[in-house]
């Protein structure tokens, strides 16, 4: 029986299935894309026919009065700017047309399930999502589509059976962004993961923060150019697809090329001008997180914050909430929301009526994927020396030095644990998950995330892949137990003392 989860998110719709027989994984978007903003939530008017998704996105600033991008935010029979025939659509109308195009162009075959990954508002009160869902469920009975079930998308996230999971002892918070506002939301895992407050951020999508970054970005191609690239929408249009590579992309700088009949206009950005112009976005994310926070008493460095694609790709805000004080931070991958859709469907029973089809806001423990046990963190400090450093050769522990062998994996961990090649002092006995895996690839030794979290109850204080040099120092600590791991490369792995 094929389930299909569908992640109802405007920024980018995602799928994924799970078709019983091999693990969950995401589809493609209509076109074959993968990529952030493959197929936005947008609506344009062309004639008495619509476009959708990235043909509607490509005329957003030539032809502005006829497109719509925020009818699945408003999602309601309110009526929407988008007129046919002398009378105004309603957003929920649009939302509609969009979701038929898309079931047009993704789904070759009907699947037996589907559960809609939905955004916190929708869900935020009762009023809220008697609408909301009522929408849903109406245009999933007109789709003639199996809904089988309606998930908050923040829940719905953590259920991704690709993760390594959370801790069950930290409260959990998700922070999305949208295209027309973001959502914090926090969980408490008592017993099962449930949705203990919600907080929506009008205006602060990225809708609005591409909008301000355009704007910014022309004034200086202004400046350096004399050339006014906002007086057309044609070519604000193609000014705007440059922005929105330069900010999604993580590169450290950016040619602006922008060609006319007569000449060729050109500027190069740098990565700190993007963050000064993102800052007042991410400043607002900040301070609302710190609401939440102080609303439940909460201490950053014994909650895990986690940030899905889209708000990891706003420009400086994972760095803004490390210094902030969250060591706990997981980055959830793309279609997050989707996968554990499908994976939830699996456990749904089809209802006998579309008014029968369960919203979930929590979940259980294991549907959720939490890790469970002693909690044991780790966190890597770079040294700071000028110059290239060596890739260490051994690491030292209480003043022993300890070769750091193997050509694929190192594995460092507790007392006990099988095929070790550096064993934690005997106190770490009482933690027998706690597992650090360093990797060697291309002549380096790397700290990588993935491979590590998998392993047991870790959380790292690093990017997802970073290289381990001579000089790094790595604590690891577990309740009053802790002990620090100092990299060094000797010259001969003889005599240590003599060669550091």
């Amino acid at each position: 029986m094929t389930a299909l989860g569908l992640e109802l998110c405007d920024v980018s719709l995602q799928a994924a299935v799970n078709d019983g027989e091999q693990s969950v994984r995401p589809l493609e978007a209509p076109g074959g894309s993968t990529a952030l903003l493959s197929w936005p939530a947008f609506v344009a008017r062309e004639g008495k026919d619509f476009i959708y998704g990235r043909a509607a996105e490509g005329i957003w600033h030539v032809q502005p009065r006829n497109v719509c991008h925020n009818f699945l935010a408003h999602l309601s029979r309110e009526a929407s700017p988008l007129a046919l025939d002398g009378k105004f659509l309603s957003y929920s109308q649009l939302g509609y047309f969009f979701l038929r195009d898309y079931g047009k162009q993704s789904f070759a075959t009907m699947p037996d399930k589907i559960v809609l990954a939905v955004p916190g508002t929708f869900l935020k009160d009762s009023a809220t999502e008697d609408e909301k869902v009522g929408l849903l469920l109406g245009m999933a009975q007109e789709l003639k589509w199996p809904l089988v079930g309606v998930v908050d998308m923040a829940c719905a996230a953590l259920c991704d059976p690709s993760l390594p999971g959370a801790h069950a002892a930290w409260p959990i918070m998700v922070v999305d962004v949208h295209l027309d506002n973001a959502e914090i939301t926090l969980f408490l895992t008592d017993g099962k993961l449930k949705r203990v407050d919600f907080l929506q951020l009008p205006q602060t999508g990225l809708a609005q923060l591409l909008k301000q970054a355009v704007t910014a970005m022309g004034n200086r191609f202004l400046r350096h150019t004399a050339f006014d690239i906002l007086a057309d929408g044609r070519l604000e249009q193609a000014f705007y697809r440059q922005v929105k590579d330069f900010a999604l992309g993580g590169v450290p700088e950016f040619h602006f090329q922008i060609n006319t009949a007569k000449r060729a206009y050109e500027m190069t950005a740098t990565r700190e001008q993007l963050l000064a112009d993102a800052q007042p976005f991410v400043a607002a994310l900040a301070t609302a997180v710190a609401t939440v926070l102080r609303k439940h008493s909460l201490d950053p460095h014994a909650c895990t914050l986690a940030l899905t694609e889209r708000s990891s790709a706003v420009p400086g805000l994972e760095p803004r909430f490390r210094q902030a004080g969250f060591h706990h931070l997981q980055r959830l991958p793309r279609a997050a929301a989707a996968l554990g859709a499908a994976r939830l469907a699996a456990d749904l029973p089809v209802p006998t009526d579309v008014s029968d089809v369960p919203v979930l806001t929590g979940v259980t423990l294991e549907q959720a994927n939490l890790r469970r046990g002693t909690v044991w963190e780790m966190r890597l400090k770079r040294a700071v020396i000028p110059g290239a450093r060596q890739v260490p050769t051994h690491v030292i522990i209480d003043g022993i030095g300890h070769p750091l062998l193997g050509n694929g994996l190192v594995k460092i961990g507790s007392p006990g644990l099988p095929n070790l090649d550096v064993t934690l002092p005997a106190p770490f006995r009482a933690t027998p998950d706690c597992v650090v895996l360093l990797v060697r690839d291309a002549g380096r030794l790397w700290l990588d995330e993935a491979g590590a979290s998998a392993t047991g109850t870790v959380f790292l204080d690093t990017s997802s892949r970073l290289p381990v040099e001579a000089g790094d120092r790595m604590i690891v600590r577990v309740g009053e137990i802790g002990t620090e791991l100092l990299f060094a490369t000797c010259r001969s792995g003889r005599d240590i003392g003599a060669n550091l």
